[in-house]
């Protein structure tokens, strides 16, 4: 099997590598270090990546045989939410930050993964929100790097819930539990 284990740092025009093959990946898939995937062409590949590489569309990475594979942010359903003004808009990314919520900011624009305790909360909010196919690019995280969930993506024994609907926990893991858990405590008292 083909393996890739590093991404090109420099941008596609420096890069002067001509890209053979596409990998098209959710973004689920596109936040994983160790992955089997198959290549536009059809061949199986093994992602190698350093723990906490997040792919996006448009990278180039280096194959084993030194081909350049370029990444695809494979279109998915995401809840496009627009409102109908900047303060609102900027209410509506507060509440899904607080939630944890990986957010893709736009122009004018959120967009998040498809989830329906979000989205009455949303609308809640009197936000317009839309289902639509679309990449999914949420922002990196403050640090840059975001949340590192590892390979398997385990929980770590945390679990977060999303609205007040239980069939929506989820696994939370994380280095820093201790101030984590007492800024919920205070959040919440």
């Amino acid at each position: 099997m083909l393996e890739i284990r590093e991404k090109l740092k420099a941008p596609r025009a420096a890069s002067g590598g001509e890209v053979r093959d596409r990998l098209t990946l959710p973004f689920e898939l596109r936040q994983k270090s160790r992955l089997r995937a198959m290549l536009e062409s059809g061949e199986a590949v093994g992602l190698m990546l350093p723990r906490g590489e997040v792919l996006r569309g448009g990278d180039l990475l280096v194959a084993s045989d030194g081909r350049v594979v370029e990444v695809i942010a494979q279109p998915e359903h995401v809840l496009h939410v627009t409102c109908a003004t900047t303060r609102d808009l900027a209410r509506a990314a507060y509440h899904l930050g607080n939630r944890h919520a990986p957010v893709q900011v736009g122009e004018e624009f959120l967009r998040i993964a498809a989830d329906h305790v979000l989205e009455r909360m949303l609308r809640g909010l009197g936000a317009t929100v839309q289902t639509i196919a679309a990449p999914f690019e949420p922002e990196a995280g403050a640090y840059g790097g975001g949340h590192d969930h590892g390979d398997d993506g385990g929980s770590g024994g945390k679990i977060h819930h999303y609205g007040d609907d239980p069939q929506h926990a989820r696994p939370h893991g994380h280095e820093h539990d201790e101030g984590h858990d007492e800024l919920h405590r205070q959040g919440t008292e």
